[in-house]
């Protein structure tokens, strides 16, 4: 067999070689794609909290609000 011709199992390890890369590739476009919708997560479940934060603060005023139109209305 001469240097140049290939065995069918030289075809196959090159073959899986080839398939081997192509997954690693893919695995470090999951990971970095993971890494980046944890980071959305995180970011939009800091966001949610603030505002819920703010509808409180908001809900509040509005009911304070609401507290001092009934006490005017039923002081005039």
């Amino acid at each position: 067999m001469s240097d140049t011709a290939k065995s069918p199992l030289d075809s196959e390890i090159s073959r899986l070689t080839r398939r081997i890369d192509e997954l690693l590739v893919s695995m470090e476009q999951l990971r970095e794609e993971n890494r980046a919708l944890k980071q959305r997560h995180e970011s939009l479940t800091s966001e949610r909290a603030s505002l819920l934060q703010k509808n409180e603060q908001v809900r509040a005023r509005v009911e304070a609000m609401i507290g001092r139109l009934k006490a005017l209305e039923h002081g005039a």
